[in-house]
């Protein structure tokens, strides 16, 4: 059985695990409400006993493409509205029980941040990943400037955010980006595999220890979201932004000013 949180989110149950299921094809954009419903998902799978594991995957092309900078899918939502948008980042964060991500394909930007989210990540070989901000004349957000350092170490993270470089499966693979890459057809069983084995242990001892992991990492995103905030909203008003969008969404390298 299928329950339907908004417009753009679905949850079913597999034995434990909650399979959590974003709805917005082909490319997933990141919006305010949306994101919404699905901590909202994720609120209650964190409340039923019966679940002790999630897997988070999407419909599409896209796992998620992150923000809409044309404007048509809530784009608006990297300016003033940024402050709602983290604010379901935090809630994402502070969900107690463990999480797989089954990326698809492309997760870019707030797309990577949302696959971030996961304690683990399986992909298959059309999986992308990149933090591209830089390219739009704009500062990481998300809480991707803490967790992806974390995750890869400060060097390798620099590398990303600092280049905009878009990565394949291959390379996430032996950077520790994801845990595991499989055949396209075989990604959703994987990371069910993966939850469900997560999900056999004793449920108690599987929070507490993830909370041991993941110390203070809710509280530690909602501090860095707040300096993000504030550097996405100086830089949103450049004309180096109105560039880097016009650039990525013709395909080309920006023309940029530092003004």
């Amino acid at each position: 059985m299928q329950h339907k949180f908004g417009g753009h989110v679905l949850i079913s149950q597999c034995g434990h695990v909650a399979v959590i299921t974003i709805c917005r094809p082909p490319h997933n954009f990141v919006a305010v409400e949306f994101m919404r419903e699905l901590a909202d998902a994720f609120d209650a799978a964190d409340q039923d006993p019966a679940i002790r594991a999630s897997v988070l995957q999407a419909d599409g092309k896209s796992f998620s493409a992150g923000a809409d900078f044309s404007g048509s899918e809530g784009g608006g939502s990297v300016s003033g509205g940024a402050t709602h948008l983290y604010a379901q980042a935090i809630r994402l964060y502070s969900v107690r029980k463990p999480i797989v991500a089954a990326v698809q394909g492309p997760a870019i930007g707030a797309g990577l941040g949302l696959a971030l989210v996961a304690d683990f990540r399986v992909a298959s070989p059309e999986a992308r990943f990149a933090a591209n901000f830089v390219k739009l004349g704009f500062h990481p957000g998300f809480g991707i400037s803490h967790v992806l350092p974390r995750l890869v170490g400060q060097q390798k993270a620099a590398l990303l955010m600092l280049t905009g470089r878009r990565i394949k499966g291959e390379e996430a693979l032996a950077w520790g980006l994801i845990d595991e890459l499989v055949p396209t057809e075989k990604l959703r069983e994987v990371a069910l595999r993966l939850a469900a084995e997560i999900a056999e242990n004793a449920p108690l001892a599987v929070v507490a220890t993830r909370s041991t992991l993941r110390a203070q990492l809710a509280a530690q995103v909602a501090a860095q979201t707040e300096v993000e905030n504030r550097e996405q909203i100086r830089l949103y008003s450049t004309e180096d932004f109105k560039e880097g969008v016009r650039a990525v969404a013709e395909r080309r390298p920006g023309i940029f000013r530092g003004c």
